[in-house]
């Protein structure tokens, strides 16, 4: 199984978005107080670092 820049990024983007979807999760269901905005904070950063690398893809 070869590893281009391209794949690398796909699955840089694919756990990027597993590990957001991970995170808002525990903050809607784990911790519903002050806790949770932080983790949801995350979460939403793991999603925005997941879009810049899916518009990566192509262009490195």
């Amino acid at each position: 199984m070869s590893l281009n820049k391209n794949k690398i990024l796909g699955w840089a983007t694919f756990i990027m978005i597993l590990m957001g979807c991970i995170l808002v999760g525990l903050a809607i269901y784990r911790y519903a107080d002050v806790a949770g905005w932080g983790f949801g904070a995350v979460g939403v950063g793991f999603f925005a670092i997941a879009w810049v690398f899916n518009a990566l893809k192509g262009r490195v």
